[in-house]
């Protein structure tokens, strides 16, 4: 990473989508039907494949200025119960559809803060989903929930472990006391050690902390603290994301001070020097934020070549097909995406009329297909074999792709792409621009997008 030159970071490190579906989720419309979801459903029982199950809890008692998620900031605890109410009746509505033999491999709980369910919420609904699918037992399945350390105690981690839960991700953002007040996110290390002691105590198999670069009051010297106390606790994975200050779409982020705000080109060293003191302390960089040690389940996923991405990021079960459940959770089932509405008296209302509470989604045709698989090879793989790629899709890449390999040109001119026969590789240095490497096949992007996402870089 300390090898990009700013002229790299200029030409590849513009806005782009973060592929979490291919084609993102801009391209979404509103006539994905009820039929759809029901014809998805039943491809899905015929192939017998896996399930992953995503349920969004969006409450937070506090409001963090950065965040761009769809939360409802509330101390009201009793809200939570009506909301529970009806992501049980979706459940119910939706596990009635599936085949009961289908395995449930993934689960992964998000928001919001679920932790901002009491003890007796967090253990109903766990109990319930065990009735309405097939959980493994053993710890079998990669059964996840995001923290928020202020929000848990060492009793509340031992539930979580006993409910099933075998992996979490703690929210971190930053460590530094000015940084903090500036997010409105105070959360002293002490707590952030506490959680991260307790997991590891109780028998998590794997722990993941998130980080925000590009936060106000940011430089790189603080930043490398923060990562340098985090290493301290050597947690078997890390996410450093990308700040994207977008004030105009995300209101709460109104209360930052653009005049905070680190510089592009500090932003950059910011990236580099975090990226370095992860890979001295021995972990890999998996691609994109992302960064694991060599013996946790996403690095040897990469290496084995079973890595995938869907709406949680990277994912071990990209042959799962994932129902969402909760306000604007989003499925992915075959071909199929579909996303929850966004209000709660609108989804509340779908769920009570038996109605599948769909705003929009995407069916994906037979060239969406081809692009998603090239897209996800290339982020989760960092390479892609053509000549398996034409057996799979019964394709010639080199004509499919004719104009977008011949784009590739100029990557691989820089270093960040190379070519080995019938293999198109990522380098080293290319991995930080993977997502620039993915437009080129991307047949949605176009330049007026730049207003829509944030920078790759």
């Amino acid at each position: 990473m300390s090898a990009w030159s700013t002229d790299i970071i200029q030409r590849y490190g513009g806005p782009g989508p973060r592929y979490t579906s291919y084609p993102p989720a801009h391209c979404f419309h509103e006539e994905v039907t009820h039929q759809d979801y029901l014809d998805a459903l039943s491809a899905g029982n015929a192939e017998r494949r896996p399930l992953s199950l995503y349920m969004h809890l969006p409450f937070c008692e506090h409001v963090c200025y950065y965040c761009a998620c769809n939360r409802i900031v509330t101390g009201d605890k009793r809200l939570a119960t009506p909301y529970l109410d009806t992501l049980l009746a979706e459940m119910a509505q939706k596990s009635a559809l599936v085949d009961s033999q289908r395995p449930v491999v993934q689960i992964h709980w998000g928001g919001g803060t679920p932790t901002f369910l009491d003890d007796g919420q967090l253990t109903r609904l766990m109990h319930q989903t065990g009735r309405h699918f097939r959980l493994l037992d053993n710890d079998r399945g990669d059964y996840g929930i995001e923290l928020d350390p202020r929000t848990v105690t060492r009793s509340r981690i031992s539930l979580l472990r006993g409910l099933g839960f075998n992996r979490v991700s703690i929210g971190v953002q930053d460590l530094d006391a000015r940084v903090q007040q500036a997010v409105n996110r105070v959360q002293p290390y002490d707590s952030v050690r506490e959680v991260v002691d307790a997991a590891r105590d109780f028998g998590f198999r794997s722990t993941s902390v998130d980080l925000i670069y590009g936060l106000p009051w940011q430089s790189e010297s603080s930043l490398a603290r923060t990562v340098e106390q985090l290493l301290a606790l050597r947690p078997d994975r890390i996410s450093l994301y990308n700040y994207a200050h977008l004030p105009a779409r995300f209101k709460v982020q109104r209360q930052i001070s653009e005049a905070a705000l680190p510089a592009p080109m500090e932003k950059l060293r910011m990236l580099v020097r975090a990226g370095d003191l992860f890979a001295d302390a021995g972990y890999v960089f998996i691609g994109m934020d992302h960064f694991a040690l060599p013996s946790d389940a996403m690095a040897m996923a990469q290496s084995s070549g079973t890595l995938h991405r869907n709406f949680q990021g990277y994912s071990l079960y990209g042959d799962a097909d994932l129902l969402g459940m909760g306000i604007s959770a989003i499925s992915q089932i075959g071909a199929l995406y579909a996303q929850n509405h966004r209000q709660i008296d609108t989804w509340q209302s779908a769920v009570q009329n038996d109605e599948m509470p769909v705003a929009q989604g995407y069916v994906l045709d037979r060239d969406d297909q081809i692009r998603r698989d090239m897209i996800m090879s290339l982020l989760c793989h960092l390479e892609v074999d053509l000549a398996a790629f034409d057996d799979r899709w019964a394709i010639q890449t080199t004509h499919y792709f004719a104009d977008e390999l011949a784009a590739l040109a100029a990557f691989e001119r820089d270093g960040l792409v190379r070519r080995d026969g019938r293999r198109l590789h990522l380098t080293d240095s290319g991995r930080l621009a993977a997502r620039a490497v993915a437009m080129c096949f991307d047949r949605y992007h176009s330049p007026a997008d730049t207003v829509r996402f944030s920078r790759i870089i």
